[in-house]
C-alpha cells in the first residue's frame, strides 16, 4: 500500500486565514483591497524588471501594469472571493446537517451524546448536579395511522418547539429517535427537573394543529433520572431515565415519573418512583 501523504496544513491554515479576512471585510471591500494589492505589486514588479534589464520607459511600464491590474483584478477577484463566501456557507450548512435533526431543527442524537458526555462528566466530577429527561409522544403511531405521516411530522415540529420554549439556554435538547426527545438539564436536581418536566407536559398537552379541518392534539410521557456518582457512564443514566419513562407509560401516560434511590437496612440501593 502506498504511503499516505500528510495534509498540507500550511496551505490549509493560509486558506482559513484568507477566508476569515474576506468574511470579516465583506466582498466589496475585499475586492477593493485585492485590487490595490495587485496594482501595487504589478508596479513594483515592472520597476524591478526595468532595473534588472537596465533599460525601458518606467512611466509606460507603470501605466500599462496599473491599467491591466485595474481592469482584470476586480472581475476575477470578485469571482474568486465569491467562491470563498459560498464555500464558507456550504461549510456552515454541513456543520448544521451534522449536528441538527432535519425535521425538527433541534440537535440530533449524535451531537447530543457528544455534548452531554462532557456536561455529565463535569456534573459528576464537581458534584454540580444535572438531570436527564426522556420525552416520548403518547400513541404517536395512532396519529400517523389516522392522519398520515405529514401530520405526524408537523406535530413533532410543534412538540420540539414547545419543549424548547420550556428550557434555558444552557439546557440541551435533541431528538433521540422517532417520536422520542431527550433533554439534559445541567445544575438541576430531580426536584427542579420535575417542575420543568411538568411544564413541558402541560404545554405539549395544549399544543394542537388544524390538519385538514381536524383538530389534532397529543400528550407526552416523561421519565427523569438525576446524575449520580454511582453511574459508570452516560448510557446508564439514559437507561435509568428510560426505566422511569416506562413507569410513566404504565401509570396511564401523559404524566411524569422520576427514578429515586435510597438505601435499605442492609445498605443495598433500592429504586422507587416519584411523580
Amino acid at each position: 500500500m502506498p504511503p499516505t501523504l500528510p495534509a498540507d496544513s500550511g496551505a490549509d491554515d493560509l486558506f482559513r486565514r484568507f477566508s476569515r479576512f474576506v468574511l470579516r471585510h465583506g466582498l466589496v471591500r475585499s475586492v477593493a483591497l485585492l485590487t490595490v494589492f495587485v496594482t501595487l505589486s504589478a508596479l513594483a514588479i515592472s520597476e524591478i524588471v526595468i532595473s534588472v534589464v537596465g533599460h525601458g520607459d518606467r512611466a509606460i511600464a507603470a501605466l500599462s501594469s496599473s491599467l491591466c491590474s485595474l481592469a482584470l483584478t476586480p472581475p476575477l477577484g470578485a469571482l474568486v472571493l465569491r467562491l470563498v463566501f459560498e464555500l464558507e456557507a456550504a461549510r456552515v450548512r454541513l456543520g448544521e446537517l451534522a449536528t441538527r435533526d432535519d425535521l425538527t431543527g433541534v440537535a440530533n442524537r449524535r451531537h447530543f451524546m457528544a455534548q452531554v458526555a462532557r456536561e455529565w462528566d463535569l456534573a459528576r466530577r464537581h458534584q454540580s448536579g444535572g438531570t436527564l429527561m426522556l420525552i416520548d409522544v403518547d400513541a404517536f403511531k395512532q396519529v400517523n395511522d389516522t392522519h398520515g405521516h405529514l401530520c405526524g411530522d408537523e406535530l413533532l415540529r410543534q412538540i420540539a418547539a414547545s419543549i424548547g420554549r420550556s428550557l434555558r439556554t444552557a439546557d440541551v435538547l435533541a431528538r433521540f429517535g422517532g417520536e422520542e426527545f431527550i433533554v439534559f438539564l445541567p445544575h438541576t436536581d430531580a426536584y427542579g427537573a420535575l417542575d420543568v418536566a411538568e411544564r413541558i407536559r402541560a404545554r405539549v398537552e395544549k399544543t394542537e394543529i388544524d390538519w385538514r379541518g381536524t383538530r389534532v392534539t397529543v400528550t407526552v410521557s416523561i421519565g427523569i433520572a438525576p446524575v449520580r456518582a454511582e453511574l459508570p457512564s452516560l448510557d446508564w443514566m439514559i437507561h435509568e431515565a428510560d426505566t422511569a419513562l416506562y413507569a410513566a407509560k404504565a401509570a396511564g401516560r401523559n404524566c411524569v415519573r422520576t427514578l429515586e434511590f435510597s438505601r435499605d437496612a442492609n445498605g443495598s440501593e433500592t429504586k422507587s418512583f416519584k411523580t
